[in-house]
This record gives structure tokens, C-alpha cells and sequence, in this order.
């Protein structure tokens, strides 16, 4: 499958790796690193250099507690590194917004992918959408970002979260987003414990099934410092060993910090299951 993301084209028959480019004083891992835009491009270079595919940026921290920003604090933030990056990069440029208004300004400043944590429910986030004509995540949450993790309660997580899922993608397609367009991200860390964590990666492949790209974010998140007891900065282990996991289950698009370590990771995912393929065909 080919994404063509406003003319830039990411080809997703072996998972590729999208670089978190957050330009925000507060998000949980590297918060306050790239809020000026040069060190933000430098980053967003140094990451496709790596061998990230797409650069996702985002102007609010949806960390859990994390402070809410208004539109046009979100906008002075995104804005000046989309149009930069827009132009000089050879990669897609994703912006991470539940906003429709940052949504239409992003892709006219150069953006070619959404990454809506809300998925599109936020209202006029569809029909922004829609208008956007670039591809779109839609990801799973339960609850908003500053109380989603104070107690989150399934019947049965995996089916609660591939059901959302696909009535978000539903709702898209009411409004002619067409399906080749939708990726959707079950959303870990985002109202779900452990328990609920540990059960959908081990369940992924269930949503792959769905015939729909699956994008997973799991970069050094809670439930990689809970299970190793390791705080932020040595959490690059955990997280890749999650990212192959997640790959080798079929997802699509693997959203990390950790780019390189990441990109080398997969091209040994990708390198076996190739095997596989041409042992297959003998």
C-alpha cells in the first residue's frame, strides 16, 4: 500500500518509522528540547537522515495532566517548522492535532498527514478533514488527556477499542473520507493500564485484520518504565523491543523518539519475514 501524503508517497508494504518532532515545553519525554524552530529542523533532519518516513509535529502535550493550549498558541508553535520542513524535506510531515483549525492551517503550510489522537471527534475535525485531503490516524482514547489514566475500565479492551475504531472510521467515510486514506492506532498509554496495554499488543494482529494500516506509539512510554523499572532515558530498549513486536504483528507505521535504533530494528523484521515469503514461493 502506497500513502500518498500531499504528493510525498510512503510506502507501507514493510512498516516504516514516523519521528516525534514535539515542539512543546511540557510533553512527557522531550519536552522543551525542540521549541525553537532551527533546533526543531535540525532534529527533523537528523531523524530522516536516520531513516524516518515521516516527521510527525506536534504543538500540545497530551501527556496525561498535561495543560491544554489554545489554537493560535498551538498554531505559532507548529506553524513556522511545517513551513520549513514543507519545503526541505524529502519525507511527509505529519502534524499531531485534534484541532480542525490547526488541521486546514498545517496542511496549507506544508503538512501531508493528520495524527488526531481524538479521531476526528472533536467537532469539525471530520469535515476538516475531509476538505484536508491528505491521510489521517485516527487513534483510540479513552477519556481526555488530563484524566484518562485515573481509573479506565473495559468489558473487553480489544473489542471496545477495534469497535471505536472502526465506527470512527464510519463516520469518515459519511463524510467521503475514502478508507484508503484512514490508519488507525489503538492508542496505548491512552486510558488503558498495563494490563490493558500488554493485552492489546498482544492482540494487535486482530486490528491489522481489519484490513486497515495500524500505527502504534509505544516509545518510551509508562508501560515500558513500569515493566523495566527504568526511567525515561533508558527506556530505548524496552521501546524497540515493543516497535518489533508491534511490526512483526503487521503494524504499519511505528511512531517513536528513538529513530535510528528503531529503523535498524525493523529492517531485521523486515529482512525475515521476506525470507519467509521467498521459502513460501520455493
Amino acid at each position: 500500500m502506497i500513502l500518498d501524503c500531499a504528493g510525498k508517497r510512503v510506502d507501507l508494504s514493510s512498516p516504516q518509522v514516523m519521528g516525534i518532532l514535539n515542539v512543546t515545553p511540557d510533553s512527557f519525554s522531550d519536552g522543551g528540547n525542540y521549541q525553537r524552530v532551527r533546533a526543531a529542523i535540525q532534529r527533523a533532519h537528523q531523524m530522516v537522515e536516520e531513516g524516518a518516513a515521516i516527521i510527525d509535529v506536534g504543538g500540545e502535550s497530551t501527556r496525561p495532566g498535561a495543560c491544554a493550549v489554545s489554537v493560535a498558541e498551538e498554531l505559532e508553535r507548529v506553524l513556522p517548522v511545517i513551513e520549513a520542513l514543507g519545503k526541505e524535506m524529502p519525507v511527509p510531515i505529519s502534524i499531531d492535532t485534534c484541532k480542525p483549525e490547526v488541521m486546514r492551517e498545517a496542511v496549507k503550510a506544508g503538512a501531508g498527514f493528520i495524527n488526531d489522537v481524538a479521531a476526528l471527534s472533536a467537532p469539525g475535525a471530520v469535515e476538516a478533514a475531509a476538505d484536508c485531503l491528505v491521510p489521517i490516524s485516527l487513534m483510540h482514547m479513552q477519556g481526555q488527556p488530563r484524566t484518562m489514566q485515573s481509573a479506565p475500565v473495559y468489558g473487553d479492551v480489544v473489542r471496545d477499542v477495534c469497535d471505536y475504531l472502526l465506527q470512527r472510521v464510519a463516520a469518515c467515510e459519511t463524510y467521503g473520507i475514502k478508507r484508503a486514506r484512514l490508519i488507525i492506532d489503538p492508542g496505548f498509554g491512552f486510558g488503558k493500564t498495563l494490563a490493558h496495554n500488554l493485552t492489546l499488543l498482544k492482540a494487535l494482529p486482530q486490528l491489522v485484520a481489519t484490513g486497515l494500516p495500524v500505527l502504534v506509539g509505544i516509545s518510551r512510554k509508562s508501560m515500558i518504565g513500569t515493566i523495566l523499572n527504568a526511567k525515561l532515558d533508558d527506556r530505548v530498549i524496552g521501546s524497540v523491543s515493543a516497535a518489533v513486536l508491534a511490526a512483526n504483528a503487521g503494524a504499519k507505521i511505528i511512531r517513536v523518539h528513538d529513530v535510528k535504533e528503531t529503523v535498524e530494528a525493523l529492517k531485521i523484521v523486515s529482512a525475515v519475514n521476506s525470507y519467509r515469503e521467498c521459502e513460501k514461493e520455493l
